[in-house]
């Protein structure tokens, strides 16, 4: 595994016979088909998370500070919507690498989407229904939704995939440890040329982004209707963390909608990290980001008195358009918009 100083990934999975994910669940109202509780120790489970989150952290002072901000005005209710990593679909690098961690500690594999236009596809994970509600905040809260994308790299053009399979096929076993990696704040596989590094950002800025940052933590989405004060109106929050000069993805508009109205989404901008590429070439990169997401009640439950409305009574899932325009938080465009 390469130097922690780098934007490296980590993806946490136990040695376990390779499976086959299949879908169950395809509705919030299916929450009773799901696992009841977190298979295993639940305080080595959130203490993974914990790791991540303290990587994520650490390279991100944008993120950092936005966690802070919303602490200092809504303390101890800030709890996250989902949590998001990026893979290779090639070599065993794909979805599959990071989803056995959470499937093995109860999660449920719920729908995938599809991004032609980025050559990408997605699965999403829900977390055991009794984790969906309750106290305590950030990693030691409600359990997040897991959001792990890959990218589809037999499309890709073939000098592109020869750098990608270079670097997943000498990485030996990485994939088995996609989490431990994140948690560790490390790539599994060795730094890359800074040529080719500027070969897939010429042709896909997503996999450029992974093979700096590897299976690190791309997001992490705060609930914003979980928020105690006006900030759990997600155009409120908007507008104060704009108001205390922070940029916010402005790709399709700042405020992503969803087609029923009920999934809200915006994000900020990725930071961006100095990294040292194997030719000693020393670029700045792009890192990760922080989104932020309302999900809305449910008509069939709009007339539950607010203090009886539970996290399955709003609306669930993911939206491809809204979740397309998020992906550009690391684009050279977004990113380029810091501090303009």
């Amino acid at each position: 595994m390469n130097d922690p100083s780098s934007p490296g990934h980590f993806t946490l999975a136990l040695p376990s016979p390779r499976r086959n994910l299949s879908v169950s669940c395809s509705s919030s109202s299916e929450l009773g088909c799901q696992r009841s509780s977190i298979q295993g120790g639940e305080a080595f489970f959130r203490g993974v998370l914990e790791s991540m989150q303290s990587v994520y952290l650490n390279r991100n002072p944008t993120a950092k500070a936005i966690l802070d901000l919303v602490h200092s005005v809504d303390n101890n209710s800030l709890c996250y919507d989902h949590l998001a990593f990026r893979t290779f679909g090639v070599n065993g690098y794909g979805i599959d690498s990071m989803a056995t961690f959470f499937l093995d500690y109860g999660y449920t594999q719920r729908e995938e989407l599809r991004f032609p236009g980025k050559k990408l596809r997605a699965l999403w994970f829900s977390p055991p229904a009794d984790s969906l509600d309750g106290s305590g905040s950030g990693m030691n809260g409600p359990l997040p939704r897991i959001f792990i994308s890959e990218l589809l790299v037999d499309q890709m053009s073939p000098k592109t995939q020869e750098i990608i399979r270079k670097y997943t096929g000498s990485s030996g076993s990485g994939n088995k440890y996609a989490a431990l990696a994140s948690s560790l704040g490390l790539l599994t596989w060795e730094k890359p040329l800074y040529s080719e590094f500027q070969q897939l950002a010429s042709e896909s800025e997503y996999a450029a982004w992974t093979l700096v940052n590897g299976h690190a933590l791309n997001h992490v989405t705060i609930s914003t209707h979980r928020l105690k004060t006006h900030l759990k109106d997600i155009k409120k929050l908007n507008q104060f963390i704009e108001e205390s000069g922070f940029k916010l993805n402005s790709e399709g508009g700042v405020l992503k909608v969803s087609p029923d109205g009920l999934l809200q989404q915006s994000s900020t901008v990725a930071d961006s990290i100095s990294f040292q590429f194997s030719d000693g070439i020393t670029e700045s990169v792009p890192c990760s980001y922080i989104e932020f997401a309302e999900r809305l009640v449910l008509p069939q439950y709009k007339n539950l008195p607010n203090t009886e409305v539970k996290e399955f009574h709003r609306r669930d899932g993911f939206e491809v358009a809204s979740a397309d325009k998020i992906f550009e938080s690391t684009s050279k465009e977004q990113v380029s918009r810091v501090g303009s």
